[in-house]
């Protein structure tokens, strides 16, 4: 059987325009993934650990604002910048985030450009796993690192996918019966859909290898749970 092709950018913008709310909820994060509240948290603690008061902040797929809004708790005086393919989530997280926001930019990550050491924390939540060529993952991990200021963190938090295949379909059972239990079978069966058409996550320890490669000289990973983790870099 012929895969088919995977969804362009044009149209997972156009679903996720359709989504603001269900990604607004700062409280309980995202109900689709394994412990998004607590990686959200763990991401902005760790994002801050080492950033001065008022960080430079990168938010890549910032959605509707939750990391920066969760960042900003920690770093009350720190400046966003944010990046989404969506008009509408970057609106939501406009009026959610105000004064705090340097700039906000509708693009693919794939096609930004900043200045070297730009910022000191680089956010990137549920945003890498629709990357498609291994040219677009080194590319932008090297990116990445060159828009960080020394001393400035890289951190993830996202779908992984497995080196084993009997890993690979005991991790995904496991997720389904997680998604089984918010919403019955219906709901598991959609989000199986959505990923299948949109995602292609890669290994963790394929990430941490191209953080290495990159010139991140301390890794870390913060939490797995399954199909997802909370991971990152200090340049």
């Amino acid at each position: 059987m012929t895969p088919q092709p995977k969804s362009s950018a044009d149209e997972i913008r156009l679903r996720f325009d359709q989504e603001v709310e269900r990604f607004s909820n700062l409280a309980t994060g995202q109900v689709a993934t394994i412990d998004a509240a607590h990686c959200m948290d763990l991401v902005a603690r760790a994002g801050t650990a080492s950033a001065p008061e008022a960080a430079a902040v990168l938010d890549v797929g910032c959605g509707a604002g939750n990391y920066s809004l969760k960042i900003r708790e920690y770093r009350p005086k720190s400046r966003f910048t944010l990046v989404d393919l969506s008009r509408p989530m970057l609106e939501r997280a406009r009026e959610r985030l105000g004064g705090s926001i340097a700039a906000t930019i509708q693009g693919d990550v794939r096609e930004l450009a900043f200045q070297p050491a730009s910022f000191d924390v680089i956010v990137a939540a549920a945003v890498l796993h629709h990357l498609r060529k291994e040219s677009e993952w080194t590319a932008l991990f090297a990116n990445f690192f060159r828009w960080l200021r020394p001393g400035g963190g890289l951190w993830i938090f996202d779908l992984v996918s497995h080196e084993s295949p009997q890993i690979q379909g005991l991790m995904w059972a496991e997720y389904g019966r997680y998604l089984e239990a918010q919403g019955g079978t219906g709901y598991r069966d959609k989000v199986f859909a959505y990923i299948e058409k949109e995602d292609t996550p890669t290994t963790l320890t394929h990430q941490i290898e191209l953080l290495a490669k990159a010139g991140f000289t301390s890794v870390d990973v913060l939490h797995k749970h399954g199909c997802f983790a909370a991971f990152g870099g200090t340049r």
